[in-house]
């Protein structure tokens, strides 16, 4: 077992939740190989085809971890273990809050064919996008991945988007996305008992979304906002809650973030295609609710 690899406690957790062979050819052989090629590349950044020869091909390992981003077997992964950490009681409800991280595009990652990626039976990938997720600003080439952290400094749910796009009109659709399935077939949970978010996330249109849901939040709002409200006088609607409190556990959500980019691959994007991209944050999530 090399360093960075799965270990025998984490394998345990991960093995029941990927795919079966049953297919001619057993083209689905050496999971464990392949996957700890996959975190080999996510923890070093290195090229596919730098990989060291005890992961085996290096197309083989690229090749599963691109069809796994494309057709939602990373996702469904993901989702199959944030139900069991459920299970287990692993998951801080009490404060989920919600925050954006810029991550630099490599010279290497724009430049995709314009014409849209398909996976086998002939579809498209669920996480394409047109733009691939790459947006310019005084930097250059940058994305931007908006996620939901839960209190104990792990995410819940990722969207990728250029690195020109705001956050506020991204927190209902990170909301949207917070599905925690149960074991007993209930519904899944989808609404955490306390959110936070800063300035960025105050905007009437997101206080009326959370207030419609019944989703207790701290968001601080900014001096022009409360400005204007206040020069609308009773028209302006009431002060807006804050508890000073809570919010200080905001700073949960931005660990959550460095844990995620303590992988080069996703400090720095080097996939050219956008659901490749979404597929590599995806697998650093995975990671960090495997470990203890």
């Amino acid at each position: 077992m090399g360093r960075g690899d799965l270990t025998h406690e984490e394998w345990a957790r991960l093995k029941p939740h990927l795919p079966k062979s049953g297919k001619r050819g057993g083209r689905w052989a050496g999971h464990r190989r392949v996957i700890n090629g996959i975190l080999y590349r996510l923890r070093t950044g290195v090229p596919w085809r730098d990989l060291p020869v005890r992961f085996g091909p290096w197309k083989t390992v690229y090749e599963r971890h691109r069809r796994w981003s494309a057709d939602g077997t990373w996702e469904g992964i993901f989702a199959a273990v944030l139900a069991n950490a459920d299970a287990e009681g692993r998951i801080d409800w009490s404060m989920v809050s919600v925050d954006s991280t810029s991550c630099r595009a490599h010279q290497h990652a724009p430049g995709a064919r314009r014409k849209p990626p398909r996976v086998p039976g002939r579809r498209t990938p669920r996480q394409h996008r047109p733009d691939e997720g790459l947006g310019r600003s005084r930097g250059g080439l940058t994305c931007k991945i908006h996620l939901a952290g839960e209190g104990g400094r792990r995410p819940l749910v990722l969207l990728i988007t250029p690195g020109q796009w705001g956050d506020a009109p991204q927190l209902i659709p990170v909301m949207e996305r917070i599905r925690v399935g149960r074991p007993s077939d209930g519904r899944p949970r989808t609404r955490p008992d306390h959110l936070g978010g800063d300035k960025a996330y105050s905007s009437r249109r997101n206080r009326r979304y959370l207030r419609r849901r019944q989703i207790k939040h701290s968001n601080p709002e900014p001096k022009n906002q409360r400005a204007n409200r206040q020069a609308r006088g009773s028209k302006g609607g009431r002060p807006v809650g804050f508890d000073k409190t809570i919010y200080k556990r905001r700073n949960e959500v931005e660990r959550t973030i460095n844990a995620l980019k303590n992988s080069r691959a996703v400090a720095t994007r080097f996939d050219k295609r956008g659901y490749i991209f979404h597929g590599t944050v995806t697998v650093a999530s995975i990671r960090l609710w495997l470990r203890p």
